[in-house]
């Protein structure tokens, strides 16, 4: 078999931590089996990274911000390699140029667009765990560009996917995918099994367990992943194409605290304004979830809508230049708001979810900003120091812990 594992920063963040690791990889590896480990940055290193270019420029090119973030995980292959082999096995430590992991050339938002397997295959061939940077890969320019924050588990399945592994492992600091952040909702349930489309929701609505661009790979390439523990041996859950095991008419709730709303107020309420909005922002690079475009008055509207926290400063500055062009009379946003989602392929053939989610809310005293809907999943906005308050109120309304 051959078998990829992914480990995050947590699961290799001293040394205790990166032998416990080495001794799992090997465990694999003496029963014939074909490993490779692909890892991210130690503990806190990112943060600290980032903090430590903010000492010298508040702002920083994206360029150079890469260049910096990737050193992170080039420290935990290597140190992790050392381990292995001082254990007795050979192994040996690869980063994006090495392997030849081609992305796009975003700057700290690259996408993957093809990984060349040879050079893993001959070191696999010479019997050695092959460990691998995650979060990483390097554009046409032969400059390194990361993958955003948990990008490497997107690494892990885009190896897995171009060398057809057998398995691909996904180990953090939780023991798979609960219902609800089990930190929040102390009677969230870790779930068996659970759909691509169904992971991809959680993962993109702030269920930080996975990184929503690995699972969108993984369904793209049908690469079956398992969620588990690096800290114990439980049995974790299994993302797969179809789940028929429980058939919960919502699998889950998300919460995500990186939000923003802004409004823009009394642009023209005419065809192709929206358009030329959202178009903007596109060319931009900006997201934008949740939209609400009010009804048309004196011939002018109002459309708010989200983006993440992140991009909230960017996105005013965007929409200011453009204010006349797009007949925009006034901005206005608001940072302390928080998107709350329930997410479940039951929902589909099942009316009232929609009407019991409300219900839920209302009973814990939480308004309702905005709304947004998909087959699979609603998300509302909300005050964010509501958020724990409805999160627990929508898990126990859908009786998911029971």
């Amino acid at each position: 078999m051959l078998i990829v594992k992914k480990f995050g920063g947590s699961s290799v963040a001293d040394k205790e931590c990166i032998f416990r690791v080495a001794e799992r990889c090997i465990e694999d590896y003496r029963k014939g089996n074909d490993v490779i480990v692909v890892l991210s940055a130690m503990g806190d290193t990112t943060d600290e990274l980032i903090d430590k270019a903010k000492t010298i420029t508040p702002n920083p090119s994206k360029r150079e911000m890469d260049m910096l973030l990737t050193t992170g995980e080039q420290v935990s292959v290597a140190l992790m390699a050392m381990a292995i082999n001082s254990l007795g096995v050979p192994a040996v430590s690869l980063n994006a140029f090495q392997v030849a992991m081609h992305c796009t050339s975003t700057y700290g938002n690259a996408r993957f667009k093809r990984v060349d397997a040879e050079r893993i295959r001959h070191e696999l061939d010479y019997k050695k765990i092959v460990i691998v940077t995650g979060f990483q890969g390097i554009n046409k320019y032969d400059d390194y560009a990361t993958l955003g924050r948990g990008g490497s588990d997107t690494t892990a399945v885009a190896i897995a996917a171009a060398l057809h592994a057998d398995a691909c492992e996904i180990y953090t600091d939780v023991d798979g995918v609960y219902t609800a952040d089990p930190r929040i909702v102390p009677n969230a349930r870790k779930l068996d099994a659970i759909s691509y489309d169904e992971m991809l929701e959680l993962a993109s609505l702030g269920a930080r367990v996975l990184h929503n661009r690995s699972v969108e790979m993984a369904k793209k390439y049908g690469v079956q992943l398992v969620v588990r523990s690096s800290l114990n041996r439980e049995e974790g859950t299994v993302v797969k194409e179809v789940v028929k095991l429980e058939k919960m008419l919502i699998s889950g709730v998300a919460s995500d605290k990186n939000t923003s709303r802004i409004s823009v107020i009394g642009v023209d309420d005419k065809p192709g304004v929206a358009f030329k909005i959202f178009n903007t922002l596109a060319k931009k690079g900006i997201n934008v979830d949740i939209i609400l475009q009010s009804v048309g008055r004196e011939g002018t509207k109002d459309i708010s809508f989200t983006v993440a926290q992140d991009d909230l400063k960017y996105t005013l500055e965007v929409l200011e230049e453009n204010k006349e062009a797009l007949t925009i009379k006034e901005i206005n946003h608001k940072d302390t708001v928080a998107k709350i989602s329930i997410v479940g392929a039951g929902m589909m053939s099942n009316p009232g979810v929609a009407a019991k989610m409300f219900e839920a809310l209302f009973n814990a005293g939480v308004n309702i900003n905005m709304i947004a809907t998909s087959e699979v999943r609603i998300t509302v906005l909300i005050d964010e120091k509501d958020v724990e308050r409805a999160m627990i109120a929508v898990h126990d309304g859908f009786g998911l812990a029971d």
